[in-house]
């Protein structure tokens, strides 16, 4: 029998700041570019009733935990949980469960973050948001650790939604945030774009990005999901979380490579690897870049650990048993 603690979604709600998350989903991307394991998303769906189930998984072996998340979505309730369990890496011993839910904006936000940072020209100061819920709120949170913003745009379709989180971040990000009427309004002159939302058709005309624009989608986990056209895929250096995702449930480059817009060797390199320095990032001021973010448990076990880590300094969490498979399995 050993124990691990149970961390409820209210006990790690603020116990991380938006930079602390970047910092380790950084260095987890950095672990899993020189070679760490992560594999995509698990995809169940069922019909009656209607629901998905979910799972993916990485092992960060420098930070010394591995896991990711399991989540159901719809069936009969109509609504999501999201559940962690996390392993320590070394000993293969459970440390925690978390309810994933409020951590869920955050560490998507990071790896969103990370992507900018990788990606994005150094003088980047100006952003694009399209989109106005809380994984929007998130990305730009994160995105503004990792570079000096001095303008936001928001769109998303609903004027009070997007003029409401405008005020709202207006406040709480170091940089003027306001809401424009369209995605071309938003994306005018914007040095970063990024894209969350729940789109099933994408929400701009790629033609009209500018030259040196760095973009961050991060709807784009479901082959019926697009937030990007095929001009989008086409101009820009790909770069995907995990390159498996980008010939399975990448929905954006699934339609590219499908209308023979593009092929598999457009995809440039995996986000890790651009970090550890394996693969080159951008290579001029002129490139337009894309980071492909569709969810991995990179960012799940790296922000995970984080809280664990967080919590247990500060004696947060209830302590659960865990039977040993030996034990339970000979009664000793």
């Amino acid at each position: 029998m050993t124990q691990a603690l149970f961390l409820s979604s209210d006990e790690v709600a603020d116990l991380a700041t938006p930079a602390e998350y970047v910092d380790a989903v950084r260095d987890a991307y950095r672990q899993i570019g020189e070679g760490a394991p992560a594999e995509p998303r698990t995809k169940l769906v069922n019909d009656d009733p209607p629901g998905m189930f979910t799972a993916y998984a990485a092992i960060l072996p420098e930070t010394g935990a591995m896991g990711g998340y399991m989540y159901s979505a719809g069936f009969g309730e109509r609504d999501a949980w999201f559940m962690t369990p996390l392993f320590d890496a070394e000993s293969g011993e459970p440390l925690a469960l978390l309810d994933g839910a409020s951590m869920n904006p955050f560490k998507t936000g990071a790896a969103g973050a990370v992507g900018v940072d990788a990606l994005a020209r150094e003088n980047a100061s100006s952003l694009a948001l399209i989109g106005s819920g809380a994984q929007a709120r998130g990305q730009l949170k994160a995105t503004a650790t990792v570079r000096d913003l001095e303008t936001v745009w928001v769109y998303s379709p609903t004027k009070e939604h997007r003029e409401t989180f405008a005020g709202e971040l207006n406040a709480s990000v170091d940089a003027s945030v306001a809401a424009v009427a369209s995605s071309a309004a938003a994306i005018e002159d914007a040095d970063i774009v990024v894209t969350a939302t729940s789109a099933a058709e994408p929400v701009f005309d790629g033609d009209q990005l500018e030259p040196g624009t760095h973009v961050t989608a991060m709807g784009q986990y479901d082959p019926a999901k697009r937030e990007l056209d095929h001009a989008a895929i086409e101009r820009a250096t790909y770069v995907p979380d995990l390159r498996a995702r980008a010939t399975t449930d990448a929905g954006s480059f699934l339609s590219a490579l499908e209308a023979g817009v593009v092929d598999e060797d457009h995809v440039h390199a995996e986000l890790g690897e651009v970090v550890a320095g394996v693969e080159p990032g951008r290579t001029d001021e002129e490139e337009i870049t894309i980071f492909d973010s569709g969810g991995t448990g990179i960012e799940t076990a790296a922000a995970a650990h984080l809280l664990y880590e967080k919590a247990s300094e500060e004696g947060l969490g209830t302590p659960i048993d865990v039977s040993r498979a030996s034990q339970a399995l000979t009664g000793e």
